[in-house]
């Protein structure tokens, strides 16, 4: 866990693995939103449905974000080598597929999918939609608490002395060219 202390502000950087993969991903989705549908599509550029499910999944397992895609032909073998489980669950990452469609439901509910009315989108009906037959989930950390405490602020010494103020100021000498007369 990070922090930094500014002035006594506590700034919590980083709590969890989980808040992480979300604001990654959700930094890539914004930036991809509304780029085309493009069938096979692998980059910033423009994506399919299983191109936006390979994308999120290569992300949330530490994976460069393009370059290693599905279909929903080899989804299954591909989720299962990233890690997926079978199923649904809470607070993880959630891909629901068919033989031609596939949608993602983030960690915190939020649903992401392309070709659902267009492009690249943040809504829709996410992994959940009663038409897909097959669902596979990624825990984001099972190991992690999902509230990580926050660390403790920096002790306060209330019983030590007050530190000795300075010495007074001397007032310096006048200087040989002051003769006491203004200049003017």
């Amino acid at each position: 866990m990070a922090a930094t202390n500014f002035g006594g502000f506590l700034i919590l950087l980083l709590v969890s693995r989980r808040m992480f993969v979300l604001a990654t991903l959700m930094g890539l989705l914004q930036q991809m939103s509304g780029t085309p549908y493009v069938r096979g599509g692998d980059s910033t550029a423009g994506v399919d449905c299983s191109g936006l499910a390979s994308l999120v999944s290569n992300v949330a397992t530490d994976r460069p974000a393009f370059g290693s895609r599905f279909n929903t032909g080899n989804e299954e073998s591909a989720l299962l080598a990233r890690g997926f489980q079978y199923g649904t669950a809470p607070d993880a990452v959630v891909i629901g597929w068919n033989g031609g469609h596939t949608a993602v439901t983030l960690p915190d509910g939020t649903p992401v999918s392309s070709g659902e009315g267009g492009g690249v989108r943040i809504g829709g009906g996410g992994a959940y939609q009663p038409q897909f037959t097959h669902h596979m989930y990624l825990p984001v950390d099972p190991d992690a608490p999902q509230d990580a405490p926050a660390p403790e602020p920096p002790a306060v010494l209330a019983d030590a002395p007050a530190p000795e103020p300075p010495p007074p100021m001397r007032t310096p000498p006048p200087s040989p060219l002051d003769t006491g007369v203004p200049s003017g």
